[in-house]
């Protein structure tokens, strides 16, 4: 069991139970699945661009990402559907409770003029989705061996119903805001 599972357990659990007056600890939000994502237009022009943007995004998360392909053609960005133009991880469990830990202690510290990240991120139904301009805060990405620095939308689920259970959930498990 992974530390901050373990932290989930013994604190988060009870604390979430006490504040929202669960019946049952089933009841208690937890995280589902962390996806990451990288979207790259100007993979149309440059497929290298593509490769590299994989083998980071492999680095950053332990796992193999799926390139993702244009689902409609559009004229004006001379794009054809069928066109690889992305790529996306889909963490669960170990891998999950590992990225969400290095994302809070690690990553997120690293921005440059960092206070912390919004709490109106939420989507409604308790997920939270947060967008990232440089992808080099990861420890895992050699700076000296990327070619351009990408950003990346990272999307954190939660068994939450309402986006209040999971900003606290969050905020429980480390996750900085700042409001």
């Amino acid at each position: 069991m992974t530390q901050l599972k373990s932290v989930y357990e013994q604190e988060v659990v009870p604390n979430l139970v006490e504040r929202f007056d669960y019946k049952n600890r089933m009841e208690v939000p937890k995280l589902d699945r962390i996806v990451l994502n990288m979207g790259l237009g100007e993979a149309i022009h440059n497929i290298k661009l593509l490769d590299s943007a994989v083998e980071e995004l492999r680095l950053i998360a332990g796992q193999q990402p799926v390139v993702t392909r244009a689902k409609k053609s559009i004229a004006a960005f001379k794009l054809r559907a069928g066109m690889p133009i992305g790529c996306r991880v889909t963490l669960r469990r170990t891998r999950m409770y590992d990225f969400f830990n290095k994302l809070v202690n690690i990553a997120l510290p690293r921005v440059r003029d960092f206070r912390g990240i919004s709490g109106k991120a939420f989507d409604g139904h308790g997920n939270y989705s947060l967008g990232i301009r440089e992808h080099i805060i990861f420890p895992e990405v050699d700076y000296d061996k990327i070619d351009k620095i990408k950003g990346m939308n990272v999307t954190i689920v939660t068994t939450a119903n309402t986006d209040e259970e999971g900003k606290a959930l969050l905020k429980l498990l480390g996750m900085p805001f700042r409001n």
